[in-house]
């Protein structure tokens, strides 16, 4: 790693030192600027929002502000879950709710994908999932290059093979892993580059939507489950929760494979939604008139 990255770093070892209640406060603060002020994060969450159609039963102006609160808790607490020890970090966890479910596909042994939304403390769940079986986790790399090591050394501690999500030797890896009975961990909302993902719904309006992760499913029959880390208050943890993927997630016909997709983030959405990360551009690429229209 280039010096500057060994800072970064020294940086995040030294906060994570703080309790998870202070990384949450100092978060918290850094949220409710971005929220004050003109900034492209603000306006990427505001993009966003403006186009869904719903507010989760709150003004959008507040549920803004209270999203972006949420999202600079999640810049604070990685320094937690990245360099504190294994034993600590995954006492974080207070509740598991559908832990069955993850047990029963591990049993099958018919390989198990988890679709992690970028939603909640997503590291933690790693974690979580890395103190349970052994997984490969798919991750595209940085638009910094010079960030890559950083993440790999960070996330070193959790023993999860990292396997780049593009080109044919990563998407080989993720067949071999799932045909083996293995267990992969993908990111399901992330946007895939033009002519190669599909239009479909994400709550009400079309979003590039990957299609990697039904491709998966329908060649290898491995199990599809959801799953998040949901905040609680005053850095008291988290909570995790793994639920089914919703029907036709692995059906041959794309369309209908990735419109499941975004149902099951939604599903994962509405439990927890402030915590979602709205400035994540869902609605950068534009789908052609017809379908925009439909």
């Amino acid at each position: 790693m280039r010096w500057h990255i060994w800072i970064i770093y020294g940086l995040l070892r030294l906060l994570g030192y703080l309790p998870l209640r202070a990384l949450h406060a100092l978060g918290a603060g850094f949220g409710g600027l971005l929220a004050r002020t003109d900034n492209p994060m603000r306006r990427k969450a505001e993009h966003t929002l403006s186009r869904i159609d719903t507010s989760f039963g709150e003004e959008k102006r507040h549920f803004l502000r209270a999203a972006l609160v949420e999202a600079g808790k999640s810049f604070f607490e990685v320094a937690k879950i990245w360099t504190a020890d294994p034993a600590r970090t995954l006492a974080l966890v207070r509740e598991v709710r559908g832990g069955d479910l993850f047990d029963a596909a591990l049993a099958a042994r018919r390989g198990v994908i988890i679709a992690a939304p970028h939603l909640g403390c997503f590291e933690l769940l790693n974690y979580w999932l890395c103190s349970r079986t052994r997984i490969a986790i798919a991750y595209r790399p940085p638009r910094q290059p010079e960030l890559e090591p950083l993440l790999i050394r960070a996330r070193g501690g959790l023993a999860a093979e990292q396997v780049r999500a593009e080109g044919t030797a990563g998407v080989r890896t993720l067949f071999k892993r799932l045909a083996a009975g293995g267990v992969v961990g993908i990111l399901p909302d992330q946007e895939p580059k033009q002519g190669e993902g599909e239009f479909a719904p994400f709550f009400g309006r079309p979003a590039l939507t990957m299609v990697l992760l039904s491709r998966l499913a329908q060649r290898t029959g491995a199990t599809v489950l959801f799953a998040f880390a949901e905040r609680l208050p005053r850095g008291a943890g988290c909570v995790l929760h793994i639920l089914p993927a919703p029907a036709g997630i692995a059906d041959p016909e794309l369309p209908r494979a990735v419109a499941a997709l975004n149902r099951g983030v939604e599903d994962c959405i509405r439990l927890a939604p402030r915590q979602y990360q709205w400035h994540y551009k869902r609605f950068s690429a534009q789908p052609p008139a017809d379908i925009e229209a439909r």
